[in-house]
């Protein structure tokens, strides 16, 4: 199924609401299901048009609380809510009230997207001459004696092989 433009949407809508043809009818046409159709028409019907121009959106923790206390108050359906309160699909309220019901309110809170940052987080420096700065120089003294073994080892191994092939 390929997305469909907010004016796609809006002409399915228009011609289910006309009385031209069933909703089975307009949403094989458009290539989705009859529930999705349905919450289309449910957005059209309380925002209009303009519940079909809009792009990506972050909500508010307080926003969110509003929404599932409206749910809880009014007893109305996680669909209906969505299209209330111009929400693209039910199922992301379903998972603000699972994370509710769950984890608490702290769980509503906005997460921060993306990978996390490659930086390191500086840790302060031991004072020159303490127990942790003789440690931590023990240690980085250790790993490039590591480092230099590891080296010389695959020097040598390869000078091997280059004189075995000069052999023959």
């Amino acid at each position: 199924m390929s997305k469909l433009t907010a004016k796609e949407k809006i002409q399915a809508v228009k011609m289910y609401l006309e009385g031209v043809e069933s909703q089975d009818t307009v949403a094989n046409r458009a290539g989705v299901t009859k529930a999705i159709l349905q919450t289309w028409i449910r957005q059209y019907q309380h925002h209009g048009e303009a519940s079909f121009k809009k792009g990506y959106t972050a909500y508010s923790t307080e926003y969110k609380l509003r929404v599932l206390n409206y749910i809880f108050e009014y007893g109305t359906s996680l669909r209906e809510a969505a299209a209330i309160f111009n929400i693209p699909t039910h199922s992301i309220l379903s998972r603000w009230k699972k994370e509710l019901e769950t984890e608490g309110v702290d769980a509503l809170r906005s997460k921060k997207k993306g990978r996390p940052s490659m930086k390191e987080e500086k840790k302060p420096t031991p004072a020159v001459g303490s127990t942790e700065a003789l440690q931590a120089e023990l240690e980085r003294l250790r790993m490039e004696n590591a480092y230099l073994k590891k080296l010389n080892a695959l020097v040598q191994s390869k000078e091997k092989s280059l004189s075995k092939t000069k052999r023959k």
